[in-house]
């Protein structure tokens, strides 16, 4: 088995991955897919954080664009994050890994409350940390919560799970002939405006010198390629 070129990183993975081809909810063939690929990945030896988002549930931004208020829709975002946190967490110990859920909001009798000590404690026992509820405050994404706790955990890349093979210059589902680029700065990603991760989230990676690996979490196999060097992807670094 090919050695990997990170010992410890940062999964993050979209709420609409996890969708699958359906409307709304949890494909549980898509999360057992995942959790294969992060077993593959732990078999290496790479200890493993996960944020996911949660899209295919609920998305704060659609209550304040209707009106509503904004800190009560994040609220609502924030548990559906947890839910698919659940989802993961029990696909992964069908494969018998060892996983925790911890989560930004206190919510004891579902899962563990964050906290750096947490992680790093679980991390050591080769356990699988997903973290859940975002950043626990409202006007934050998923991709800041990715880049908050690959900070806290000392990640040493971020792996942003997507829906094609890298970073275009446009989406080329819409737009065949894109650009697609293998490797960025984080100020080039933030010059060009390109929708990787948001704004905050790519900047806290520059900031944390913390390599962002953009890849289509759809291929089997690819995370664990992607560690050791082969597959498609495009790495948003400064070196």
């Amino acid at each position: 088995m090919s050695q990997p070129i990170y010992k410890r990183v940062l999964l993050k993975a979209s709420g609409e991955a996890l969708m699958g081809s359906q409307g709304f909810g949890i494909d549980v063939t898509v999360a057992d897919r995942i959790a294969s690929d992060i077993s593959e990945a732990r078999a290496m030896g790479v200890e493993v954080g996960v944020v996911v988002g949660g899209g295919n549930i609920f998305r704060g931004v659609a209550v304040a664009s209707k009106g509503g208020d904004r800190v009560t829709g994040d609220h609502m975002g924030m548990l559906g994050t947890v839910i698919n946190a659940l989802a993961l967490a029990t696909s992964l110990r069908k494969l018998d890994i060892e996983t925790v859920v911890l989560s930004a909001i206190s919510m004891p009798e579902i899962c563990e409350s964050f906290s750096q000590r947490a992680t790093l404690y679980h991390l050591s026992l080769g356990r699988v940390v997903i973290f859940a509820g975002g950043t626990g405050n409202p006007f934050f994404t998923t991709d800041s919560a990715a880049a908050l706790r690959a900070a806290e955990m000392g990640a040493q890349a971020i792996f942003k799970g997507t829906q094609v093979d890298g970073i275009y210059s446009a989406d080329p589902k819409k737009f065949p002939d894109a650009e697609r680029f293998e490797h960025l700065t984080h100020s080039q990603v933030l010059e060009k405006g390109l929708a990787v991760m948001d704004v905050a989230a790519v900047a806290l990676a520059r900031e944390n010198a913390i390599p962002i690996i953009v890849f289509s979490i759809h291929e089997k196999g690819g995370f664990a390629e992607i560690l050791t060097g082969g597959g498609r992807k495009t790495i948003v670094s400064d070196n």
